[in-house]
């Protein structure tokens, strides 16, 4: 369901009410940012992941990670040697085991010793990312700096359809790597009477859309590559709420461990977005990452 404007109080005739109405709508952005902070500083979640590793035909060990990895038609398979083992299912598994093939942007979980194993596919590559609670990035992580939450940045919208869904070829995160989504269509809005539109894609939740931008503040004030925003399902007269507060960092800006999408060219907007999450604390302070290597793409 489409947010009503926080605004919609403005236009009575109580200061009082517009006041509470600005009040509650500052308190829920503060709810709702903290709730995504903590799913971001989840034990298993982004901050926790310690390595990403691109799975070949040839079976190799992978760093600190047990047994030995390849992939090919069939799906990534693991060959585990004696006292060596993964919890798959709540039950341990020992020698080999198929995964069986992954679809694009599947994954599955499996337990290993001090974390959990992500297994998934992402441009077309089978990767291995670990992920343990006790990583630096993790345990260090103090939160992530926001612009303070305005009505301004709340804006009425239009989403307009396409006859049928169009494949958009972006690139990533990772140098070489492409990813393809389907979009339904685009958003149109405007700010201080400038028109603007956004290609979207699908959202996660069904109905929803899905949209990746940059603006004049990437790279200054914001992450230089992406920001993510997510806007509920059009109403029947196709009106959506495109509330830039609700802007989030992708992985990506955390650590270089991720290959998130980054935002088809039209996507970027001619206008100063001060609104939503900024360029983390741990960016700002330029922490050095790993490089990140596609398997004969990348020295």
């Amino acid at each position: 369901m489409t947010r009503p404007h926080p605004l919609s109080a403005a236009a009575s005739d109580a200061p009082e009410a517009a006041e509470a109405q600005v009040d509650a709508f500052t308190l829920e952005w503060q709810e709702w940012h903290r709730r995504h902070e903590e799913n971001l500083a989840d034990p298993h979640g982004f901050l926790a992941v310690t390595g990403l590793y691109w799975l070949t035909d040839r079976p190799e060990p992978v760093a600190d990670l047990p047994g030995r990895w390849h992939t090919g038609a069939d799906g990534v398979v693991v060959d585990l040697a004696d006292g060596e083992a993964l919890l798959i299912d709540g039950r341990p598994v020992t020698g080999r085991h198929a995964f069986g093939p992954i679809p694009e942007r599947g994954g599955v979980t499996v337990g290993l010793d001090g974390g959990v194993l992500e297994i998934a596919r992402r441009g077309g590559y089978d990767i291995l990312r670990p992920r343990r609670p006790d990583h630096p990035l993790r345990t260090a992580f103090r939160g992530t700096p926001a612009y303070p939450p305005s009505t301004r940045w709340v804006r009425p919208g239009r989403f307009v359809p396409f006859d049928s869904p169009r494949p958009t070829t972006v690139g990533a995160a990772v140098e070489g790597l492409q990813h393809v989504y389907d979009s339904p269509g685009t958003i149109e809005f405007a700010v201080d009477g400038v028109p603007l539109r956004l290609t979207a894609f699908n959202g996660w939740s069904p109905g929803s859309l899905s949209v990746l931008f940059t603006d004049e503040t990437s790279g200054v004030t914001t992450y230089a590559a992406n920001r993510a925003l997510t806007v509920d399902p059009p109403d029947e007269q196709g009106r959506v709420t495109v509330d830039f507060n609700r802007a989030t960092n992708l992985p990506c800006a955390y650590t270089d461990f991720a290959t998130c999408p980054l935002p088809p060219s039209e996507n970027r907007l001619p206008i100063a977005v001060e609104a939503g999450e900024k360029t983390p604390y741990e960016r700002q302070q330029d922490v050095p990452q790993p490089q990140r290597t596609i398997p004969g793409r990348n020295p």
